[in-house]
């Protein structure tokens, strides 16, 4: 996926970029731009994804997460199968506006993973390569 063009303000000085009140995003080599998902209730880190610059629009005009999916080349409403669909309650930027931050309330089941948990982050890694190996400890 590579895009040309979008529908957000070209990318101006740094100075415009890090103070000004316009949007700026930086889409990476792929058109893409990364988009953590926070819990609007609990602040809890609930999934990761990439945005595309049509996902983004659609994202900011209907309230509801949209997403690229690069596994499947395509675009995706979140929930639009599983019906834990992601209803945004602000969306933020990074201080040069390439990382998005989504606040959002879960619609559903309450659960953000394909997997059915409440969070995409529901392992912690334990120990280390030069220890004896890295395990998966389920939290």
């Amino acid at each position: 996926m590579h895009h040309t063009s979008t529908p957000f303000a070209p990318r101006g000085s740094t100075a415009e970029i890090e103070g000004g009140d316009r949007f700026q995003p930086r889409f990476d080599a792929q058109g893409l731009i990364a988009s953590i998902v926070t819990d609007a209730k609990t602040g809890d880190v609930v999934m990761f994804a990439w945005m595309s610059p049509e996902s983004l629009a659609l994202t900011l005009e209907q309230k509801v997460a949209h997403f690229w999916s690069r596994s499947r080349n395509k675009l995706w409403r979140k929930g639009e199968e599983s019906g834990n669909v992601l209803d945004v309650v602000e969306v933020r930027t990074d201080c040069d506006q390439d990382v998005l931050l989504l606040r959002v309330n879960v619609r559903g089941a309450g659960v953000v993973c394909h997997t059915g948990a409440t969070s995409c982050f529901y392992r912690t890694l334990q120990g280390s390569p030069s220890t004896g190996g890295v395990s998966l400890l389920r939290t």
